[in-house]
């Protein structure tokens, strides 16, 4: 159990660097006003009319990196920051989840996946945590517990995993338009392609966090079996 607590804390420490380096490259961004002068919301619509996406809304949204693409009723929602701001970053974060909104109209594979086990993610997540814990505090009286646990947690490492393509693949779009459009010169590309990039890492460390943490419950419930 303790190893577990370790690791865990190990991720969390890395998980907050990359946060803290992801804001500040954000923050460093956000400063550097784009030469074409577009807004994240003109940037988002300009993208979306070029590859012939008439159906979906740009709208803004409360919070600081709150961007997010809803697939469920086709809207690309930016925070204020990157929808008002004319910013490399907000051409960046733009343009991104615009890059999502691309997926949605192709039919991307990982995205359809991802999107078809939201809803049993959100469903394991309030249980997991209750089912390991009482899953190894019991483990010697009622192992199937932990086991449960351990499915649902695996459900929840899948998601993670799969979230990786979704969101690299997401950022390939993006800067693949940005660079061919000429929305961001040729000073202004490296550093939206450098903001995305920390972003792309907080994914990765979170799925990398997940996979471990998923094999060290395996071992703890296969060492408990083994003692009986």
């Amino acid at each position: 159990m303790g190893s577990i607590w370790l690791v865990s804390l190990i991720f969390v420490g890395i998980s907050m660097l990359v946060t803290f380096q992801l804001r500040s490259k954000f923050a460093q961004y956000g400063k550097l006003i784009l030469s074409s002068g577009l807004t994240g919301k003109q940037v988002a619509e300009k993208m979306l009319k070029e590859n012939g996406i008439l159906d979906v809304q740009v709208k803004s949204s409360d919070g600081f990196l709150t961007d997010h693409y809803n697939p469920l009723n086709k809207t690309v929602n930016l925070s204020s920051d990157v929808y008002n701001g004319n910013s490399v970053a907000a051409a960046a974060v733009a343009a991104h989840e615009c890059g999502h909104a691309l997926q949605h109209a192709t039919a991307y594979r990982w995205l359809m996946l991802r999107s078809r086990l939201v809803p049993v993610v959100q469903f394991s997540s309030s249980l997991v945590q209750w089912l390991l814990i009482g899953g190894i505090l019991l483990l010697k009286v009622f192992p199937a517990l932990l086991l449960a646990g351990i499915a649902l947690f695996a459900l929840t490492t899948i998601f993670s995993v799969i979230t990786l393509p979704v969101e690299l693949d997401a950022s390939r779009r993006a800067l693949a338009w940005l660079q061919r459009t000429n929305v961001t010169n040729n000073i202004e590309f490296p550093q939206a392609k450098d903001a995305l990039k920390w972003a792309a890492l907080t994914y990765v460390v979170a799925a990398i966090a997940s996979v471990v943490t998923l094999f060290q419950y395996i071992l703890i419930y296969m060492g408990g079996r083994s003692r009986h």
